[in-house]
Order: structure tokens, then C-alpha cells, then sequence
């Protein structure tokens, strides 16, 4: 037994299949058959025969005693897979080690991943499609891929071996994660964002998310081909943000929040200044003159930290055109608020909420997280006349994301703050496979706000908000 109580693992194996490797093989490792054994055998190998994942667990150790790695920072890259790649071919000769060209060249990738990389997750952030890692343990490890989560057959040798991966990133950036900070926020150099929470605040041992950085920041024209908005939505969202009308994005966690201010931003004229305000730097913004900025937590001693209020405030004496908040989270909504109704139009941020009404809610308890004691009905007319288009985004059962609802804020009646629906993602059952059917549908209702783009000569299609114009899954008329 372990230290904290496990079942010991025994030699660190970095197998291609993920599989955890024993010092003794267990039954289940006797019973594969290894790549050494011919088509014709059927009997399992005796007793004494190692298993492949045994071969790489002591090959493995083998090469990191023969290594200097010392010196591995002084070396390039291209150097020290060389040497790596030397050191497997000398052992596998000297102890005639049955491991063929392929397993060699993943033994050799493997111990680059432990040394430059996070180790077994090294695939997992080259995988295009994966856009989250999540790992709960060093045991089980899940990934989503196209909106679905499912378990993968990566492994870690133990919770200790995880923890250096873990510590490895957050010394990076100069944090650090123990019994006195159990729990860290940080970034990768490609952008991903990490979150890591150890014992004694995880009760089963160290666990790890990932958010990746996609690389490429889709477009429009993307998230129309997975089926998310229709050309006639994009273009009324393209014109409602090159006429400076203020948007809130709401949506759940993992629902394409942020993607969607992403490709609203691209909407925004280039001759403008924008400011971004991020907790962690996901934006992609494309225009020549945009101002990033990020905020800090708190160093070992407590202090240092600067909150997005704190930013929020500092970048309205920056003179900025725009202001995009990647997420309002607490107090500084009030602030937000405020800038949106003092020149400052055209404002974009996000917020985690399941539906219109219930943003509007959280923005209000936001606010109240100022402490300013304003009344009620003095928070609702400062939203009210701030936020002039609300978008729900959602991520559907089968794992799509889609807009399912655009809401234009119309105002106050008595204490209550009205809204008008003027697109809608019409939802119409589930076929044989699981994937979601339905339509996206105007509701009937000509927003306010089309005077405003009119008057800065904005062109909405005819018919735009006609429903009797019938519009499928896909937004096609018809």
C-alpha cells in the first residue's frame, strides 16, 4: 500500500494504451497477447515472460538514470529526442528486448511528452478535436469532443506523478499548488486554461481541467455550418454590432459563450479601440488596436491580486471605444453597467445564465455585490437601459451548440423589465441517432433597434423577420 492508503501501482509505465502496469503482471495483462507471440498462439505466455507494459515501465526508468537531465534545458528540442532515441536503441540491444520500430518510436515520443509536456495528456492537447481535458485522478480521464464527454484510456502512474504534472504547470507561471494553496488558476503557454484543486480540498486526490485554446477562432461562417445560427440571424447580429447596440451572451457552462463574442467581435469596425477584460485570456480579436488585459490573483503572501472591477474602472481612463468583458462574474457589474450608459456603447460581455430572464436576474444580485444600497427598482432601469440585446446560447442533448433565442430589451414596465423575442431555435424532437430536430423561427416581432440601424445606414434583408417564411435546421429558406 501507498502512502495515502492505495494500491501501489509499482514501476512507472507510459504504455501507448494508457493501461497501468504492475511490477508482477496481473491476470488481466497475462491474458493479452503481446506483439512478440505468433498469429498461432493461443496459450498464455509463462509466468516468466514480461509483458509489454513492463518492457516500457523498465526501459523507461532506465533511460531517465541514463540521462543528464541536468543539461536537457541547455539542448534543443531536436537534440534531445536524438538522445533519447540513442539511449532506447542501446538498451533494447543490450538486454535484446523485444520491442518493434513503432514501439520504440512511441517509447521515444512518450519520454519527450514527460520531459517538454504534460506527460500522458501530451496527445490530448495535440487532438484537434478535444476541447476539454478533465481529470479526475490520476486514474480517469475524460475529454469532450463535439459537445459529448467520454472516458479515455489515459492514465496517470499514480497521484503523484499527476501532481508533478500539475506542479510543472503552475511553476510556470510562478504559483504554487501545496497543502496551504490547494487550489490554483493558471494558463498555458498556448493560452489553454487550467484549474487545479488537491487534497485536502479534493477528497479522492488531485484533479485537473484543461480548457483548450483553439488555435484558429472560428468564424461565422462556422458556426453556421455546424448548425448553431442561419445566415438571417448573423446578418441581423453582424448589423447589431456595427450599430453600437450594447449585447449581453448568456449560457451554461461549455455552451459557446465565448466562441460567439469571438465572432461577434470580428463585427467590429477596425478603426476603433477596443479594451478586453478577461480573467483568463481567451479572446481573439483581430483588429489592429485592441488593448488586452488580464487579471491577477493573489501572490503566496495574499497579496497583489487585481480583480476585473479593479481593471474595468482603470480602462475607462484609457480611452477606449469598446469595452469587451469576457465574463461578468460579480461587482464589477455595476461598473459594466455604468460604461455601457456613459459612451461607452457597443460594449460586449458574457455571463453564465440558463435563459434571458434569469441573466437579468444575476445581474441584479451582481450589482448588489457593490454594496452601493441602490434600490430595486434604480438597479432594474440601469440594466434595463444598458443592455439593448440579450443572446441565450445552449448546448443541446446530443451536444450541439446553438443560439435558441435573441431578445431585444425593451424597457420598464412598472418594476418589471420587458423584453420582446425576436428569433427563436424552435425545438421539434430527437431522430433515431440522438441528434436534436428542430428550426430556427422569427417570432413575428420588428425590433425597436432597427431604426438605429437604419440610421447607420444598415440593410436588413427583406422579409428578415417574416415568419412565414419557413427556415429548417439549417436556416434555409424554403
Amino acid at each position: 500500500m501507498s502512502a495515502d492508503g492505495r494500491r501501489s501501482t509499482g514501476s512507472f509505465s507510459i504504455g501507448g494504451d494508457g493501461r497501468r502496469a504492475g511490477v508482477a503482471g496481473g491476470g488481466d495483462a497475462k491474458r493479452r497477447s503481446m506483439p512478440w507471440q505468433t498469429a498461432t498462439a493461443t496459450a498464455e505466455p509463462p509466468a516468466s515472460a514480461p509483458t509489454l507494459q513492463q518492457i516500457k515501465g523498465r526501459v523507461h526508468r532506465r533511460i531517465l538514470e541514463r540521462l543528464n537531465l541536468s543539461t536537457l534545458d541547455r539542448l534543443e528540442r531536436d537534440e534531445v529526442v536524438a538522445t533519447i532515441a540513442k539511449v532506447v536503441q542501446d538498451l533494447v540491444a543490450q538486454e535484446q528486448l523485444p520491442l518493434n520500430l513503432g514501439e520504440r518510436e512511441l517509447l521515444v515520443r512518450q519520454v519527450v511528452d514527460e520531459i517538454f509536456g504534460l506527460g500522458p495528456l501530451e496527445p490530448l492537447m495535440q487532438d484537434e478535436d478535444v476541447a476539454d481535458i478533465l481529470v479526475n485522478t490520476y486514474d480517469q480521464v475524460y475529454v469532450e469532443r463535439f459537445g459529448k464527454l467520454s472516458l479515455t484510456d489515459v492514465r496517470f502512474q499514480d497521484d503523484k506523478h499527476l501532481l508533478q504534472v500539475i506542479d510543472r504547470i503552475v511553476s510556470a507561471v510562478g504559483r504554487r499548488i501545496d497543502d496551504s494553496s490547494p487550489m490554483v488558476d493558471a494558463r498555458l503557454p498556448d493560452g489553454s486554461r487550467v484549474n487545479a484543486i488537491i487534497p485536502p480540498l479534493a477528497i479522492d486526490g488531485p484533479h485537473l481541467s484543461i480548457r483548450k485554446f483553439k488555435r484558429d477562432a472560428l468564424t461565422g461562417d462556422d458556426l453556421m455550418s455546424k448548425g448553431s445560427v442561419t445566415k438571417p440571424m448573423l446578418e441581423l447580429l453582424d448589423g447589431i454590432v456595427r450599430a453600437r447596440l450594447n449585447i449581453l451572451i448568456s449560457g451554461g457552462t461549455g455552451a459557446g459563450k465565448t466562441t460567439l463574442l469571438n465572432v461577434l467581435s470580428g463585427s467590429i469596425p477596425a478603426d476603433e479601440r477596443i479594451v478586453t477584460i478577461e480573467d483568463s485570456a481567451e479572446l481573439q480579436l483581430r483588429q489592429p488596436h485592441v488593448v488586452r488585459l488580464e487579471t491577477r490573483s493573489a501572490n503566496i503572501e495574499g497579496e497583489g491580486e487585481v480583480p476585473q472591477r479593479q481593471l474595468l474602472i482603470n480602462s475607462l481612463r484609457m480611452r477606449p471605444d469598446r469595452i469587451v468583458m469576457g465574463e461578468v462574474r460579480g461587482a464589477e457589474a455595476i461598473d459594466m453597467l455604468q460604461a455601457m450608459n456613459t459612451g461607452h456603447d457597443g460594449s460586449l460581455t458574457t455571463l453564465h445564465a440558463n435563459s434571458p430572464r434569469d441573466a437579468l436576474s444575476r445581474l441584479e444580485t451582481m450589482v448588489s455585490m457593490a454594496n452601493l444600497n441602490l434600490p430595486d427598482k434604480g438597479v432594474r432601469q440601469q440594466i434595463a437601459s444598458a443592455i439593448d440585446v440579450i443572446i441565450q446560447v445552449s448546448r443541446l442533448t446530443d451536444g450541439t451548440r446553438k443560439i435558441v433565442s435573441v431578445m431585444e430589451v425593451v424597457g420598464m414596465e412598472g418594476d418589471v423589465i420587458t423584453m420582446q423575442e425576436i428569433f427563436q431555435f424552435e425545438r421539434q424532437g430527437t431522430d433515431e441517432e440522438g441528434r436534436v430536430q428542430g428550426r430556427f423561427r422569427p417570432t413575428g416581432i420588428r425590433p425597436r433597434f432597427t431604426e438605429r440601424l437604419q440610421a447607420w445606414g444598415i440593410a436588413l434583408p427583406a422579409g428578415l423577420f417574416s415568419p412565414l417564411i419557413d427556415r429548417g435546421p439549417e436556416g434555409a429558406r424554403r
